[in-house]
């Protein structure tokens, strides 16, 4: 299981070896091969954290939360921001995930279905980045660059890959050896040593040509939810060569605010719908979705056409 993609699943990997555990909070992640480009190894570091910066666990934010590499634009600069008070070691990785209809991502090495794996357009193998590790002091800052060099005769469409910025605690990098742990624990036999390792991803979209892409949104209905909330569900279908990516609300007559608010929804391009659950807000009235009332689900674009109106859905509550 991958590292939270900006909300998403989060995954844990553990490795053990004679006399030490290595726990880590987060997920598997293959090294991403391929050479970097000399000519990105002294890009500019941001001087300070813009607005819209995203973080997961751990210490470490970026900026942005998604990059779009396209016809135009071969080479994007995605920032690291270490928002602790100590210096970090960050690894940065790629890895091609697979995203299923309830919103999940899975690393697709662990996707056993054929027919799975090849609905997903890969990027990574066109994909050159560097640096490839960084060491940030407190609040400090640096920039990667990705490049992408695309293959002759590459079919027109959208291909992703994930962008992974992985922290490296003390002694993760193997400075802390077998007979480092062995030499511990002489008088207990035994000895555990838990490391979290902590991480961000974003997705790092390849389009190509012209792509195309028609979105609805069916089946809503309120619903209970474990917590004793209400709230909204509902299926975002989709159709073309690209993916969806934009922002949910719910809104009700009489209400001058959205009654409930989901933003960055992606529906990636191996899916045609996503399964979709939104707590409704708990300062919503709740007789502005009483039997016969009237709510009205909208899902605009932030990546294509920012703010434009990809799918609209009225409902009346039972």
């Amino acid at each position: 299981m991958p590292f939270p993609d900006l909300g998403d699943t989060k995954g844990a990997l553990v490795r053990a070896i004679p006399l030490m555990l290595f726990l880590a909070l987060g997920s598997a992640q293959s090294r991403a091969q391929g050479g970097a480009d000399p000519a990105d190894q002294s890009a500019p570091a941001p001087q300070a954290m813009p607005a819209g910066a995203v973080g997961g666990m751990g210490d470490v934010n970026i900026f942005p939360k998604r990059v779009v590499i396209n016809d135009r634009q071969r080479v994007v600069s995605i920032g690291l921001y270490n928002r602790g008070t100590g210096p970090s070691d960050y690894e940065i990785s790629l890895a091609d995930r697979m995203m299923t209809e309830d919103g999940q991502l899975l690393d697709l090495a662990s996707v056993e279905d054929p027919a799975q794996r090849a609905a997903v357009s890969t990027a990574s193998a066109m994909l050159r980045w560097s640096p490839r590790r960084v060491v940030l002091q407190g609040n400090d800052s640096q920039t990667v660059r990705v490049m992408a060099r695309l293959p002759e005769g590459l079919p027109a469409g959208e291909y992703r890959s994930h962008f992974i910025a992985t922290a490296i605690p003390p002694g993760g990098d193997g400075s802390f050896s077998i007979d480092d742990a062995a030499g511990a624990t002489q008088e207990t036999g035994i000895g555990v040593r838990i490391v979290p390792r902590f991480g961000i991803s974003i997705p790092v979209i390849v389009r190509v040509g012209e792509t195309t892409l028609a979105v609805a949104i069916r089946d809503v209905k309120l619903v209970a939810l474990p917590q004793g909330e209400q709230g909204i569900s509902f299926t975002i279908t989709r159709s073309g060569t690209r993916s969806a990516f934009g922002d949910i609300e719910v809104a009700a007559p009489g209400s001058k605010s959205p009654v409930a608010l989901l933003r960055g929804i992606g529906v990636y391009t191996e899916i045609g719908q996503r399964h979709v659950t939104i707590p409704l807000l708990p300062d919503a009235n709740p007789a502005l979705y009483r039997s016969g009332a009237r709510l009205t689900v909208t899902y605009r674009d932030d990546d294509f056409a920012p703010g434009q109106l990809l799918a609209k859905q009225d409902y009346i509550v039972p």
